[in-house]
């Protein structure tokens, strides 16, 4: 399977941003599809996954803030981001996951001026 994650940019503090990720093929026979991102100098984080069965988890930086999403129909994985906050600059990753695949998107740049 490819992702392709769009939606990134430039964004005031206190604005938002919707992420997509784009599968090649039907997302429903993956077990968890996430998001997560990666600042300078710092190590890949988990943002917010969700299972096939509709359970989701959020890093605590984020609770309230952004929500995900899955459309089967589009075979899209979305990342609704209201309220950033500089600290959420980064680059932004889409994975999915079952026990015989562990893919990843090419990523899309996320910038919240202060």
């Amino acid at each position: 399977v490819q992702l392709q994650a769009s939606g990134g940019g430039l964004v005031q503090a206190g604005g938002s941003l919707r992420l997509s990720c784009a599968a090649s093929g039907s997302i429903f026979s993956f077990s968890v599809m996430g998001w997560y991102r990666q600042a300078p100098g710092k190590q890949r984080e988990l943002v917010a996954t969700i299972t096939k069965g509709g359970s989701t988890t959020y890093a605590d930086s984020v609770k309230g803030r952004f929500t995900i999403s899955t459309n089967y129909a589009n075979n899209m994985i979305n990342l609704q981001m209201n309220s950033l906050k500089s600290e959420d600059t980064a680059v932004y990753y889409c994975n999915v996951k079952s026990s015989w695949i562990d893919a990843w998107g090419q990523g899309t740049q996320v910038t919240v001026s202060s």
